[in-house]
């Protein structure tokens, strides 16, 4: 039987992939906890544990009818992001899948019934920078499988994939780590503004409303009441949280919902990233996961 044996919420921001010269231009002397951050958890939370599969709920991967999965064998090639090609340019991926777990995605999503989904292996799908930029620090001889955040999915259709996935995990011999890569609120200050507010003190997040709303909602995962975050999500959505929040909402679904009590612990400071909210937290497992609906 499989179970979840840790999951997290992980910034995947461009500039955590740059050069150190450019890191320094970027965010000044006072630098960025987010670099630092994916290396300590690789080295205290992932090598301790024995992980068969990563899934990594993608929040720059959009679908419009379905959740879908990456069902490849193997991925592999070389990655330049249309959106920031200065940034992120020819970069270097090979990625074991786990097609077992797509199929069984499939399948248990099937006899539920609730939301739609899809494993796709398709060898010309694209990958996008919300899973490529975790390889550097966190990849190891785990498999990868990513899982798209569809556009026209509402609170309860994130949750019941999650708890699709969740029953998917527990009917394999795997141990999961399921990790929500995407941030907090999510709008950048106009380009007119852009260069003045890229370091990462809070005080550059977009409105301080926004701020307000991020640090509500880190308080509340930090002590486990998922249930308050699920049930902020209708006063959240307004400061546009990248994804819709489905990064957070699958995990949250996969690991029991508002039933999760687990608390989380950080793995960064919280930062601004040219006025989105961004931070690194964990929650340790293994957690339960259902067998059937």
């Amino acid at each position: 039987m499989g179970q979840v044996i840790g999951a997290g919420i992980v910034s995947h921001v461009p500039p955590i992939v740059a050069a150190p010269d450019v890191l320094a231009e970027i965010y000044g002397p006072a630098g960025t906890t987010l670099v630092d951050g994916l290396h300590r958890l690789r080295a205290e939370r992932f090598d301790a544990l024995d992980i068969d599969t990563v899934v990594v709920v993608d929040s720059h991967w959009f679908t419009t009818v379905e959740h879908v999965v990456t069902a490849h064998h193997r991925r592999s090639g070389i990655f330049t992001s249309e959106e920031l090609p200065r940034g992120m340019s020819q970069m270097a991926y090979d990625i074991p899948g786990d097609p077992e777990l797509a199929e069984a995605f499939q399948t248990a999503g099937d006899a539920d019934g609730r939301t739609r989904v899809l494993a796709c292996a398709d060898p010309a799908l694209p990958i996008r920078y919300a899973t490529t930029n975790l390889l550097p620090f966190l990849q190891g001889d785990e498999a990868w499988v990513s899982m798209s955040v569809c556009q026209t999915a509402e609170r309860d259709d994130f949750l019941a994939a999650g708890e699709i996935l969740g029953r998917a995990i527990a009917q394999l011999d795997r141990n999961v780590v399921i990790l929500g890569s995407g941030g907090l609120s999510h709008r950048f200050w106009p380009m007119s503004q852009f260069a003045d507010h890229e370091v990462a003190d809070p005080a550059h997040i977009r409105t301080p409303e926004a701020r307000a709303a991020d640090e509500h909602v880190l308080a509340m995962l930090e002590s486990g009441d998922h249930a308050g975050v699920i049930d902020f999500y209708p006063q959240f959505r307004p400061f546009f949280p990248e994804g819709y929040f489905g990064h957070y909402l699958v995990l949250a679904g996969a690991l029991g919902g508002r039933s999760w009590r687990a608390p989380g612990t950080l793995f960064s400071a919280y930062e601004s990233s040219a006025g989105t909210g961004q931070v690194h937290i964990w929650f340790d497992g293994p957690f339960e996961t259902e067998t059937s609906g």
